[in-house]
């Protein structure tokens, strides 16, 4: 929360619906910054559809928004961003092949000169780079390195990093471990934490409560549209996260469900 009581972004009772589906009903939940709220859910519990009226790709119907206790309404990403909402999805909005620094500042590049005569300054934003990947506590081999050489979860590191140098108070991460192996997914956990450490409030969109549980502070439980509640990590463990996840009664009916199949095997 800020000096005031307000918390940095808040959702209150979100809605969306399209057409004779709804895709969320009812969603309030906060973050803060050093916090990492973690938004599990399976396909089709209504993640993609929060984070996207988050991020300003969409509005919601019922609802409203805050930031820093005021009333928002975003128009458009670009409204969002202006707020330090910044969202990193899965396909990272990265050009394989050209390097390291010139995708970091893709759009943003830093230049020189005098007058009507303006060029891309590479050695300063080399050392920036270097500077805000090292921060993060990430050691790259060479700049000028091609993106597309990167393993998954480095390249998923470079673009936390680049959110945070550009301003990012909230970072959206949509679903940033699910094609990375245990590994790989391991990296990027660290350098969620790492943001979090900055004091950046984390949004951490997942469907795997093994990878949410270690690194997240507060659990909101999404399927089918709807909140299943929220916890702070006090308040839950794994177990019971992942029997929430699975959805208890049809957790229990597979159980059975295979636990007959298995029989009729034997």
């Amino acid at each position: 929360m800020n000096e005031n009581g307000a918390h940095l972004l808040e959702a209150d009772a979100i809605s969306k619906y399209y057409g004779n589906i709804v895709a969320l009903k009812d969603i309030t939940t906060h973050v803060d910054g050093g916090e990492v709220t973690c938004i599990l859910g399976d396909n089709g519990a209504g993640k993609s559809s929060f984070i996207k009226i988050l991020s300003g790709a969409h509005q919601p119907d019922e609802g409203r928004l805050r930031v820093d206790g005021e009333e928002v309404v975003f128009q458009s990403p670009r409204d969002a961003r202006a707020k330090g909402i910044a969202t990193v999805y899965q396909d990272l909005a990265m050009v394989p092949l050209m390097s390291i620094w010139r995708n970091f500042f893709l759009g943003a590049e830093p230049r020189k000169g005098y007058g009507p005569f303006h060029w891309f300054d590479s050695a300063t934003a080399k050392r920036i780079v270097r500077r805000e990947l090292s921060e993060m506590g990430i050691d790259i081999r060479d700049p000028d390195q091609a993106v597309g050489t990167l393993s998954g979860g480095e390249r998923q590191s470079v673009a936390i990093a680049r959110a945070v140098y550009f301003g990012a108070r909230v970072l959206i991460l949509d679903e940033p471990t699910s094609a990375l192996g245990v590994k790989q997914a391991g990296v990027v956990l660290k350098y969620i934490l790492q943001a979090r450490d900055r004091g950046v409030a984390v949004i951490f969109i997942t469907h795997n409560p093994h990878h949410a549980y270690p690194v997240g502070d507060r659990f909101v439980i999404l399927n089918r549209g709807q909140s299943l509640g929220t916890f702070e990590k006090s308040e839950i463990d794994r177990q019971e996260l992942v029997r929430l996840m699975a959805g208890g009664r049809e957790l229990a009916e597979l159980e059975h469900e295979l636990e007959a199949i298995q029989a009729e095997v034997s």
